[in-house]
């Protein structure tokens, strides 16, 4: 697939980042409903919280990146650096109806942020 510039099209401006917690070994379809409710969640924060940046993230084409990380003792350390930034973040906790038990932190969401903000928190994660 063809970079954003090899289009001719503008790099966008803002994104979030969806983290998924890589010990659990999630399924496909899991990982997939996790990261679904983080970007849902992060746009209703942003509505109240930020309206700015969530216009500015629709206008830019709502750029959403999945990563994962080994651990919850990393996902809990990369809250810490996004909140210190001003970066919005949300948790998700599983209902446990199916491969995980109840309140399991599976997903942890940041932003609609500034990509240039979010970067020097998440850009070296491996992508899900």
């Amino acid at each position: 697939m063809p970079s954003d510039r090899a289009a001719g099209r503008p790099r966008a401006a803002h994104k979030m980042v969806l983290v998924v917690r890589g010990e659990l070994r999630l399924t496909a379809g899991k990982a997939a409903v996790q990261v679904a409710h983080a970007a849902v969640l992060l746009t209703q924060k942003a509505s109240s919280r930020a309206p700015r940046e969530l216009a500015d993230w629709l206008a830019d084409g709502q750029m959403k990146v999945a990563v994962t990380v080994p651990h919850l003792d990393e996902m809990e350390a990369l809250e810490r650096r996004a909140r210190a930034a001003g970066i919005a973040t949300v948790w998700v906790e599983d209902a446990g109806f199916t491969e995980v038990a109840p309140g399991t932190r599976t997903c942890l969401g940041l932003g609609p942020a500034r990509v240039g903000d979010l970067d020097p928190i998440t850009g070296g994660l491996d992508l899900l």
